[in-house]
Order: C-alpha cells, then structure tokens, then sequence
C-alpha cells in the first residue's frame, strides 16, 4: 500500500545556522519501507532536483548501531516502543499522516547537520572508565570463569544499551544516567570487572556530570529506550558510586593519620 505523507523536517546547515523547518510531501512511500528506506527515497527525489539532502546518521540499519536516533512527532525513534528508528516501519503512520523529525534535542548533543548530532560526550564516559585492564596473552577458557545465571543474564540486559542517545533526548533535564548506569552495570556485576569497579564508577559518574544534567527520577528515559533498559540501574549505579566515595574517603583518611603519625 502506497502512503501519502507530509513530512516536517529539520533542516540546519552547520552547528552556526538557526535551523528551520522544511515541508517535503513524498508520495512513493510503501508501508513496507522502513522510516530510514522512506528517508531516501526523499534524498534521491531532493538529488534528483539539484537539492541537497537531508542529513542524518545510519550505519547498521539492523538496530545495533544506535546511529540511526532522531526525534519522530515529539518521541525518540517514533511511536512504536523497544524500535529503533532504522526498525519503525511505515506501516504504522496512516495515510496523510503530518510526521515531524527533528534531531535529539539536548545542550550535550549539539547538532552538526540537519539530523545529525554530536553524541562525543557519551565516547568521553566510556573513555573515563567503560573497559576493563586485562593482561595480554592467549585467551582465558570461556567456561573457566564461573557466572551464575541470573548475574549473567542481568549483565546481559545492561549490555543491550546501544548508546543511541535516545534517554537523553526524552529526559526534561538532559540526564544521562541511564547510560551511564547500564555500561557500569555490565562490566560491575560481572567478577571481570571486579578490580576496577570502584575507581571506574567515580570516573565515568564524574566525567557524566561534566556534559549532562541530574536524575530527577521521570522515567522517561526508560520509557523512550529502544532496548528497555530499566531505571534499576540507575539504582545501582547510585549505590556503586556511594560505595567507591566511601572506600575512597576511607583509604584517604588512613594514608593521611598514617603520613602525621610518622
């Protein structure tokens, strides 16, 4: 079936330019298509008449990358819940539909182009601390480690997180806990990441605070997340870093009474 749509979408030559609102009224679009295919077909139409296109990011297509984020009639990906933009089909907008796209809407994701967002604050996180040292050498037996399975699997689900930025886009205050919170979560409850759990906490919280804003517990961000990705870490991220502060105070006070009594 072929839909008729108007299409409202952002358009912001460089990070400089005010940006507006562009009306395109594609009328090629199967159901079948998927919102980044529908994409497209409006490039080829604005190449075909000299025009330039519209600008936005995609690399998978496959809803692993977490590129494709971009802001569908006021929600992160679109309407349909746990989609990813480059997995929303147009099967669910009607015939005549008005969609408007913008681009993630927050201070830490300043915009390039059109579409296109600088989400390099979520790289300086994972730089703080999102890895684990391990020494080189031949592989580690996979079943050497011992993991039970409900730790396992609650790693597992932290790891889902894509970093498409799509909780930050949704939260009012710009919050970037829950991504923070689910890359934590995966490598800290797993006996891999045990060594560097605490000075790994502080430095990627730390380095969070320095681009976004503060939890104020909406829940929008787990509602917005294309993987369902629960507010619990969060929780756990909170205690973590109370933990670390702690056993860092601690450790300080004992070298200092130690350094005054010598």
């Amino acid at each position: 079936m072929s839909l008729k749509l108007l299409l409202k979408v952002w358009r912001q030559s460089s990070p400089a330019d005010e940006g507006h609102f562009e009306t395109y009224n594609p009328d090629d679009v199967n159901e079948d298509m998927s919102f980044l295919e529908m994409l497209d077909v409006v490039n080829e139409s604005l190449i075909a008449q000299g025009k330039e296109p519209i600008a936005f990011d995609h690399d998978c297509r496959e809803g692993i990358c977490g590129s494709c984020g971009m802001v569908i009639n006021g929600i992160p990906h679109g309407p349909k819940k746990l989609t990813t933009t480059c997995q929303l089909h147009m099967r669910n907008f009607k015939d005549g539909d008005t969609i408007t796209v913008e681009p993630w809407r927050s201070t830490s994701f300043p915009v390039v182009k059109d579409l296109v967002v600088d989400r390099s604050a979520f790289d300086r996180i994972i730089q703080a601390g999102g890895y684990i040292a391990a020494p080189t050498g031949s592989a580690r037996d996979g079943n050497e480690t011992l993991i039970s399975k409900p730790t396992a699997d609650l790693a597992f689900e932290a790891a889902a997180c894509i970093g498409c930025g799509a909780c930050v886009a949704a939260c009012p205050n710009g919050a970037g806990q829950l991504f923070t919170s689910a890359k934590l979560a995966h490598l800290n409850l797993l006996p891999q990441g045990q060594p560097e759990r605490w000075s790994r906490t502080i430095a990627m919280v730390d380095t969070m605070e320095e681009y976004f804003g503060s939890c104020t517990n909406y829940g929008e961000c787990e509602a917005a997340c294309p993987k369902g990705i629960s507010l619990d870490f969060i929780a756990k991220m909170n205690r973590d870093y109370l933990k670390a502060k702690f056993r860092d105070r601690r450790y300080t006070h004992t070298v200092d009474t130690s350094d005054a009594g010598g």
